[in-house]
C-alpha cells in the first residue's frame, strides 16, 4: 500500500517537493506529518492552558483582544483560542447582529448604520459591550477573549473603565485576500455556524495558500451571505478601518500590550505558530 500511494505521488508531481528522497520516504514523509503538526498544537494547547490556570491561581484575569481587519479571521482564531484558554469569546460583531436580530428599535438604528459600511457610534457598543462584560463577572468567568473592538481609541479609552485589557494581538493579512474571504464569507441558516468557500493561493515566497472553510453535508444549500459582504462595502469598511487602526495599535502598542501577527497560511499551519507567540506572552506576563 505505502509504495502504491508513493508511485501515486511521484506520478502527480509530488516528488519536487523532496527531491533527493526515495518514493517511499515521500509518502512516509507526507502521511506523518499532519500527525506531527497535530502533536505539536496539541502540546502548546496544553501548556496554554497551564499557564493561564497559574495566572488565575494568582488571582489574575485573562482579558484579551484581538484586533484585525474585517476578513482577517479575528473570530476564527478568537474561537479557537478561547477554548484553550477557558474563557468566552466575545464578539463585538455578534452583539451587534444579535441585537439587530432581535428587532429592538437600537438593532434597527444598528442595521442602517452597518448596511452603509460604516461604523457604529461608540455608545451603542459600548453599551452592550459593558453590559456583556459586567454579566461575566457576575457570572464567575475566568476572563473573556474579545474581537472585533475597540476600533477607535476613544473606544479603547473607554473600554479600560469597566475592563483591563491584559494582552492584544494584532492580526494581519493582505488586502486583496480580505477581501475575497469577506466575500466568501457564509452562515448556515440552520446551525448558525460560520463557513468560508474563498480557494485562496497566492504566489510569494512563501506562497499564501487558504483552503476553504466548506460546510459539511447537513449544512449544504442553507448558506446564506450577510448583505453587507459585497465588494464595494467590503472596500468601504476597510477604508474606514484602516483611517482608525493604525491610532488604535499605537495606543496597545504605547501601553506595551501589542503584538502584531501576520497570517500567512490556513488554519491547520498559522494555528501553532499563533500558540507559540501567544505562550510567550502568557509567560511574560508578571
Amino acid at each position: 500500500m505505502l509504495r502504491r500511494t508513493a508511485r501515486a505521488l511521484v506520478s502527480c508531481g509530488t516528488h519536487a517537493r523532496f527531491p533527493n528522497a526515495t518514493p517511499v520516504a515521500i509518502a512516509r514523509a507526507l502521511a506523518s506529518a499532519p500527525h506531527r503538526r497535530s502533536q505539536t498544537t496539541d502540546a502548546l494547547a496544553q501548556e496554554l492552558v497551564s499557564v493561564c490556570d497559574t495566572a488565575l491561581a494568582q488571582g489574575k484575569r485573562v482579558n484579551w483582544v484581538f484586533l484585525g481587519a474585517p476578513g482577517v479571521g479575528k473570530g476564527t482564531y478568537a474561537t479557537r483560542i478561547s477554548k484553550l484558554m477557558q474563557i468566552p469569546h466575545i464578539s463585538a460583531g455578534d452583539l451587534v447582529r444579535d441585537e439587530i436580530k432581535r428587532g429592538t428599535a437600537l438593532g434597527a438604528e444598528m442595521q442602517a448604520i452597518t448596511s452603509t459600511g460604516q461604523l457604529l457610534p461608540d455608545s451603542m457598543i459600548l453599551d452592550i459591550l459593558k453590559q456583556r462584560v459586567e454579566r461575566g463577572v457576575l457570572d464567575g468567568e475566568r476572563g473573556f477573549l474579545l474581537d472585533g473592538f475597540p476600533r477607535t481609541v476613544p473606544q479603547a479609552q473607554a473600554l479600560s473603565t469597566f475592563a483591563e485589557i491584559t494582552a492584544v494581538m494584532n492580526l494581519g493579512l493582505r488586502e486583496e485576500i480580505l477581501i475575497e474571504k469577506c466575500c466568501a464569507r457564509r452562515i448556515c441558516s440552520e446551525c448558525g455556524k460560520n463557513f468560508n468557500i474563498a480557494d485562496i493561493n497566492y504566489p510569494g515566497d512563501p506562497p499564501i495558500v487558504m483552503p476553504p472553510l466548506n460546510p459539511p453535508v447537513g449544512c449544504e444549500g442553507k448558506m446564506t451571505q450577510r448583505p453587507d459582504d459585497t465588494e464595494t462595502v467590503v472596500k468601504a469598511r476597510l477604508e474606514v478601518y484602516k483611517t482608525h487602526a493604525v491610532p488604535v495599535e499605537n495606543y496597545y502598542r504605547e501601553k506595551n500590550r501589542l503584538t502584531d501577527f501576520e497570517i500567512k497560511s490556513g488554519i491547520p499551519e498559522t494555528m501553532p505558530r499563533l500558540l507559540e507567540v501567544i505562550l510567550g506572552i502568557c509567560r511574560g506576563m508578571k
